[in-house]
């Protein structure tokens, strides 16, 4: 039976027990935890809930003296203020470095968070006792960059969890007011940096994917624009398909490497842009959305399907690399095939045809991961499969398409096809 990597913490507790119950030797449960990067002792270890309670109380202090000054905060003098605000900000941190060089790492983590949210409270507060307001969003994004290097220096993804949340809100809020981060990939390269020399973080993982995604289709839009503020068209859609696509071919050619922490996010990858991918489908199994993408302008399509183009070609070698050619053998033709027929329709009655192509592809992706989960023995695999065909029949069974005699040869056809 297949380990579920994404619950392999608890490896270390169920060891402990099997060598209590004389299964397995200490050795043998060392030599299991280190197989899958676990520490074997952590099972009785109270160290990181101990950490955890320690940062939280931490975090309340720090609110009660954020609100204890906020109501008193018009009648202390102004250069109290200020300099208040900067020693608290740099204790806090210098007693972070401090626990950090004495190798407590889990009291430096809490530290270095409690201090970069003084830090932020800081630059708000200063800000409004000098009235600077001019451009509101760089105060976010110098926040986020101060977070920076204390996530680096301890390689902490929690750390850098928070700046990287930080420096997308100031990527939003930048764009939004019609202009381009430009300094947003820093983020990004330090997010990488951490995944692959730090500990495991899925949450990281799938921020700095969801981080390149935005950045990656804002910068196209920026290319593309010619107005002052961003504009999203039916090209992105397709480009979005063609990053997933590639993304999940990714994960194939990942997990053919030898790191545990690449297995680990090849599976976390390879499941994230399954269901993205049957989210999309169960969207354009309806008649509307062909109906929009048929009618949209398409003012860039001829740089969109270089890109779709460039991303098919790159995910079939990586999945020619990996020996994973199957699906993506079957989903890039689809894909590309799709975009060249929206792209040469002209009648928006052809939506149909699109809907009936893409409610047969959900009843065959769902049949398999059925297979797949079964030969496999992933359950989730297998559960994704069933809510997929039983999702598509509900709602075409809701939605019929066409009319009552294309539906039910519609469920004939879903019959047929599980039959098989």
């Amino acid at each position: 039976m297949r380990l579920i990597r994404l619950l392999k913490n608890d490896i270390a507790r169920e060891a402990s027990e099997w060598v209590d119950e004389s299964i397995i030797s200490e050795a043998q449960a060392q030599s299991i935890c280190e197989r899958y990067e676990v520490d074997y002792h952590q099972a009785n270890n109270s160290s990181f809930a101990y950490n955890v309670l320690i940062a939280l109380a931490g975090l309340f202090l720090g609110l009660a003296l954020i609100t204890l000054l906020g109501a008193n905060w018009d009648e202390i003098p102004r250069a109290l203020r200020m300099s208040g605000l900067i020693v608290l900000t740099l204790a806090t941190q210098a007693w972070g470095v401090r626990k950090f060089l004495a190798k407590q790492r889990g009291a430096a983590i809490g530290t270095f968070l409690l201090g970069n949210f003084f830090y932020g409270a800081a630059i708000v507060l200063i800000a409004q006792i000098y009235h600077l307001g001019e451009h509101m969003p760089d105060g976010i994004f110098w926040w986020a960059l101060g977070c920076l290097p204390f996530a680096l220096l301890s390689k902490s993804p929690l750390l850098t969890l928070q700046a990287l949340i930080l420096a997308m809100i100031w990527f939003f809020v930048e764009s939004g007011m019609g202009f381009y981060p430009m300094l947003f990939p820093i983020f990004i390269a330090a997010s990488l940096y951490i995944l692959l020399s730090g500990k495991r973080s899925i949450p990281l993982l799938l921020c700095t994917i969801a981080a390149l995604g935005f950045w990656f289709e804002y910068s196209l839009s920026e290319f593309w624009r010619d107005s002052r503020h961003f504009r999203f068209e039916a090209e992105h859609l397709a480009v979005s398909v063609g990053l997933f696509i590639l993304i999940y071919a990714f994960s194939h050619w990942l997990n053919n490497k030898q790191s545990v922490l690449a297995k680990d996010y090849a599976s976390v990858l390879a499941l994230w842009s399954l269901r993205f991918g049957l989210i999309l489908m169960i969207i354009l199994s309806y008649e509307e959305p062909w109906k929009e993408l048929i009618s949209a302008h398409w003012e860039h399509q001829t740089s969109a399907i270089i890109l779709s183009s460039l991303f098919s070609a790159i995910a079939l070698y990586l999945s020619y690399a990996a020996n994973k050619l199957i699906p993506i053998v079957f989903v890039v033709p689809a894909y590309l095939l799709s975009l060249l027929m929206v792209l040469a329709s002209a009648d928006e009655s052809n939506a149909v045809a699109f809907q009936v192509f893409y409610n047969l592809a959900l009843i065959s992706t769902g049949i398999w991961l059925i297979f797949k989960g079964i030969r496999d023995g992933i359950s989730h695999y297998f559960s994704l499969g069933v809510a997929t065909i039983l999702i598509t029949a509900f709602i075409r069974y809701i939605d019929l398409v066409g009319d009552y005699i294309g539906a039910a040869v519609l469920f004939s056809v879903f019959a047929v096809l599980l039959i098989v």
